[in-house]
């Protein structure tokens, strides 16, 4: 474990801006430069994420994945093993040998930004206004994961493999020349260092446009453009082919040799000898190797225009207000193109570890759009109606994948009295499928389960069960579960896509009682339908499971040994559909106030909280709902707390500096499985159930130096609080480090400094 850190995850960002007039004031150009370097932080920096944990007799233990660093072999009806370094083979331990893969996973990626951003505007004539815009940013990272190798390669293993010591040989059940037997090689690539991902995205974006008046109307016309170049390499990935053949060794001379090499099939394979610890030979890691390749881009091209006004300039007014009422519209059409181009290594799943096949993906659409808005002051300055106003607003598109859809909302304030405002809403939105919800073509991809239901030597589910799953009588109770608990899934985009509907319905209160203090009180109520997404494949194996219906269990295919996650054709169908829907509700509240402090400044307060009422999941129509209010885990995903706040003190003095201190609360939140909704309730270990509510402190300040120079810095997290760790983490719910870096604190007390300086 990690001791005390005097400090890493460094963070330097450098930004500078230049701007002026020109042509006499009827120009202005401004120019944006910056630089941005990250540096890498790993797990193993951490002592809540340095190790993998798991549940055992009531205390955390390391834990992690059964591919392991020396092996571990399965399959062959005498157990499981894992070797040493003479070559002699013993059961399998997951107390000893499991391997902790959290260590060389990242918290913080290394990574190299540079960006820069130009504008220029010009006054053609008194009305008309020329605008143009360039943006760029170049991005570079490296994401690194823990290293791959053969993850459940099935190996044919003969007597004559000079690899096997005589005990290995016994173990295996190959007694004589001739024998073989099918092995499950589960083997971290220790040697050859964690799996990595080379990422550099570059964008252009530009912009030019009009804008002016002609009499009482404003109008505004502009075309953008926008395009980001994609590129990653992946690195020390095995090559699936390759690992077969390199296990498929026999002696030619007394040199162990591919068998591959012999018959001329491929005459460049190298033996892997896993049968013993410190086997693995440079050579041999040259040929398992080899990188994946991605390239690609995405672009953008939109031209609009739209104009507005005061009607009131032409009387069009309410008689019982002062204001006119004000409209705009406005027609906008947009391009979006996308394509991926990937090596035959990607595009056929070839690399062990990598999640699946990532084909080749292009995909375009375009979208025309007519929109309006109006807002209409009906009373102002009567009694109990100092404001009554009313706003709408309307969108046609029509897409040319055949899709058409209207938003439109409306939306009324009403101020009986200037120190209290009462508002409220009804919008009836929609948002069509991606090009990449539409066009990613099929292949594998992983999810994440407690464990398979059908699998181990005491299956939870029944014969009759597991058998609707595909599982034969055969098999039942020899099928190998997922040591990692990952399967695959089949994604999958999907061209009938409908678009999602929502409506949202706000109601909001404005309290100033004086003009140094204010407080707001809005209730939302949002309701999904239709929404794009994948039937989550634990759902689908759980109703096949229980009901034995068809539209589930002819989406479960499992592989000839029976399970969901060795071999590529043991998978759930998990393609886009239009599922159920979702429904979020509840209470946003903010308060302000600033207080005078007579010869010394001034004291601020500002509080923003959100208290979740409802958080609620419809996955298959009329199937039930569940809440995940309060929740977290591989169904409601990261954690949902029933109450988050932030509370800021600041004060200003007349001294030149500030000091703010930033108090921020997280409330507790549950694994889903300990719900008692049936949708949710499931089997979990007692540790990890509860993520503790969380408190964190921040302080910063600021020091006007002279008129130019302002120095800032601060901490964050002061007192270093750890987040809550559980084992319930994974890429199905965005966890990692045994943690939610995106909610808690991860990487501890964050210290900062900023110098800005004006010239």
């Amino acid at each position: 474990m990690p001791g005390d850190k005097s400090n890493d995850g460094k963070v330097f960002d450098a930004n500078v801006l230049i701007g002026g007039n020109f042509a006499n004031g009827k120009g202005n150009a401004t120019a944006y430069f910056g630089y941005k370097k990250e540096y890498e932080l790993l797990q193993s920096e951490r002592d809540f994420s340095a190790c993998t944990i798991a549940a055992g007799n009531g205390v955390w233990t390391c834990g992690g994945s059964g591919t392991n660093a020396t092996g571990r072999f399965s399959g062959f009806g005498k157990g499981v093993f894992t070797t040493d370094a003479s070559g002699t083979p013993r059961t399998f331990s997951n107390a000893l040998d499991q391997y902790n893969f959290g260590p060389v996973n990242h918290f913080q990626r290394p990574s190299e930004r540079y960006n820069a951003n130009a504008t220029a505007n010009y006054d053609f004539l008194p009305d008309v206004k020329i605008y143009s815009e360039f943006g760029f940013t170049d991005y570079h990272t490296i994401a690194q994961i823990a290293p791959g190798g053969a993850f459940g390669t099935v190996a044919t293993i003969g007597f004559d493999n000079p690899l096997l010591t005589p005990a290995w040989k016994t173990t295996l059940g190959l007694t004589q020349a001739g024998d073989t037997t099918d092995v499950v090689i589960q083997r971290r690539n220790v040697e050859g260092g964690g799996r990595q991902s080379d990422f550099r995205n570059t964008s252009f974006r530009t912009v030019v446009g009009v804008k002016g008046d002609i009499g009482n109307w404003s109008y505004d016309a502009f075309m953008q453009t926008a395009k980001v170049i994609y590129s990653q390499k992946t690195l020390n990935y095995f090559v699936n082919d390759r690992i077969a053949r390199s296990l498929d060794v026999v002696s030619v001379n007394g040199v162990p040799t591919c068998r591959s090499v012999v018959d001329g099939s491929d005459p460049a394979c190298v033996p892997y000898n896993v049968w013993k610890t410190g086997g693995v030979t440079p050579a041999s890691l040259a040929y398992l190797q080899a990188p994946g390749i991605y390239t690609g881009s995405t672009e953008q091209m939109v031209q609009g225009g739209s104009i507005s006004s005061d009607l009131g300039t032409y009387g069009l007014r309410m008689p019982t207000s002062k204001n006119g009422i004000a409209v705009a519209l406005g027609v906008e059409r947009r391009t979006e193109k996308l394509n991926l181009d990937t090596d035959a290594l990607v595009q056929s799943n070839g690399l062990s570890g990598a999640g699946g096949a990532t084909p080749p993906l292009n995909g375009k659409f375009t979208v025309k759009d007519i929109y309006g808005e109006v807002r209409v002051p009906l009373v102002e300055g009567a009694p109990m109606a100092d404001l009554l106003s009313a706003n709408a607003s309307y969108r046609h598109s029509d897409y040319d994948t055949g899709v058409k859809t209207n938003t439109y909302g409306v939306g009324i304030e009403w101020s009986p009295v200037k120190q209290v405002r009462f508002r409220g809403s009804y919008q009836k939105a929609v948002r069509a499928a991606n090009l990449i919800e539409l066009f990613t073509a099929q292949g594998n991809n992983l999810f994440d389960m407690n464990e398979d239901p059908c699998a181990g030597a005491t299956p939870t589910a029944t014969l009759a069960q597991c058998q609707r799953t595909g599982v034969t009588a055969a098999q039942y109770g020899n099928v190998q579960d997922s040591p990692a608990g990952q399967y695959n899934f089949l994604q999958g985009g999907n061209a009938r896509l409908q678009p999602e509907k929502s409506d949202s319905n706000t109601l909001g209160l404005v309290f100033t009682p004086m003009s140094n203090m204010s407080a707001t009180v809005d209730y939302f109520d949002i309701k999904v339908k239709e929404t794009i997404g994948i039937l989550n494949p634990v759902t689908t194996l759980n109703q096949c499971i229980a009901t034995g219906a068809a539209q589930y269990c002819s989406l479960i295919t499992r592989d000839r040994l029976g399970t969901l996650w060795l071999l590529d054709e043991g998978r759930i169908v998990g393609t886009n559909v239009n599922i159920g829907g979702s429904r979020a509700s509840g209470l946003d509240l903010g308060f302000n106030y600033t207080h005078k402090l007579p010869a010394y400044g001034s004291l601020n307060l500002n509080v923003l909280s959100t208290y979740l009422l409802k958080a609620e999941t419809e996955e298959i129509k009329g199937e039930g709902i569940y809440d995940c209010v309060g929740l977290f885990g591989f169904r409601c995903g990261t954690p949902n707390p029933e109450w988050r706040s932030k509370a800021r003190a600041t004060w200003s003095t007349p001294w030149n500096w500030d000091l703010a201190l930033t108090w921020r609360f997280f409330g507790a939140v549950d694994l889903d499985a300990t719900s008692s909704n049936p949708l949710l309730a499931d089997s979990s270990n007692p540790l990890g159930r509860t993520l503790s509510a969380r408190n964190y402190f921040d302080i910063a300040g600021s020091w006007a130096l002279t008129k130019q120079i302002t120095l800032r810095a601060g901490i964050n997290n002061l007192f270093d609080k750890d987040p809550p760790i559980t084992d319930q983490t994974g890429p199905s719910n965005f966890g990692n480090g045994n943690t939610f870096p995106q909610v808690y604190d991860a990487l501890g007390r964050r210290v900062f400094f900023n110098l800005n300086a004006k010239f």
